[in-house]
């Protein structure tokens, strides 16, 4: 019998297929012999590993179970979750696959404590302005929130990253969601700063055009010394991994570096913002 060819690539419901079928196939399981596993239907299988029908989080889990995938990296549940953050920039599930392998992680943020560093109680309230503004559902508002959390999980491994974190002060000054979560979240902050592989450091309004960047950059460096960048702006994410494109960034970023604050100097601000809401 004549099967369809799958392009995955066409969508990430197609890309999900694709896996599936390849993992189903290599294991010289029938359609039939997976559904019996997962208590669907081999018309289903069918369905979902020809991008007909989108996977749900109930057949992600019983398709992980049968796999011996329940847990790991690889599990569907996984790639599911990543085809729920449709809400998510371009090219932003992607980077998350790099940065929990990265050996080391640089970061710049405006405006908002960068994700990484956020307490949940922070993380919450910037979601529920988003659904305030009717920019997300409340069901994709709690998503983002788990999936933030297990973003900062996937950093506490036996050998974690080094991070070095530069802020604009704007992350400081903006408030959000009121002076006990921005209080908690500056303790948050200093305990951080403490921790032998992160440093933060403050970039301060004074160093004016001598800021690198005028938008948020995150730069991994991957075990094998290969750099990866990723930018965003309000309406897309890019993921770069030309070498010829990320040197320059990475150069800009040691610049930015240069001119903002020392850590010391940068928790003393933190600080005295601090003790400024309370």
């Amino acid at each position: 019998m004549n099967k369809n060819e799958l392009n995955p690539d066409a969508s990430p419901e197609a890309a999900y297929g694709a896996r599936l079928r390849s993992l189903r196939e290599a294991r010289g399981w029938t359609q039939e012999d997976l559904a019996s596993r997962t208590e669907y239907s081999s018309v289903h299988i069918s369905a979902v590993e020809n991008g007909r029908k989108p996977p749900t989080l109930r057949f992600s889990r019983g398709v992980d179970r049968s796999l011996g995938l329940v847990g790991t990296a690889d599990a569907f549940e996984r790639q599911y979750r990543e085809i729920k953050h449709g809400n998510l920039l371009e090219g932003f599930p992607e980077y998350v696959k790099y940065e929990g392998k990265a050996a080391e992680i640089r970061l710049f943020e405006i405006g908002l404590i960068p994700g990484l560093l956020q307490t949940p109680e922070y993380a919450r309230a910037v979601a529920d302005g988003d659904v305030q503004r009717g920019a997300i559902t409340p069901e994709q508002a709690e998503e983002r929130v788990s999936f933030l959390a297990r973003r900062q999980a996937a950093l506490v491994r036996p050998r974690s990253p080094m991070a070095l974190v530069v802020m604009d002060e704007s992350c400081l000054r903006h408030a959000v969601g009121g002076t006990e979560v921005m209080d908690t979240q500056f303790r948050r902050l200093a305990e951080v700063a403490s921790l032998p592989n992160w440093v933060l450091q403050v970039s301060p309004f004074g160093i004016g055009a001598r800021r690198s960047f005028n938008l948020p950059m995150n730069l991994l460096t991957m075990s094998d010394l290969s750099v990866v960048a990723y930018a965003e702006s309000q309406l897309r994410g890019h993921l770069e991994r030309d070498t010829a494109a990320v040197l320059p960034l990475l150069t800009a970023y040691h610049q930015l570096q240069a001119e903002a604050l020392p850590q010391a100097a940068s928790v003393a601000m933190i600080n005295e913002v601090r003790k400024g809401i309370s």
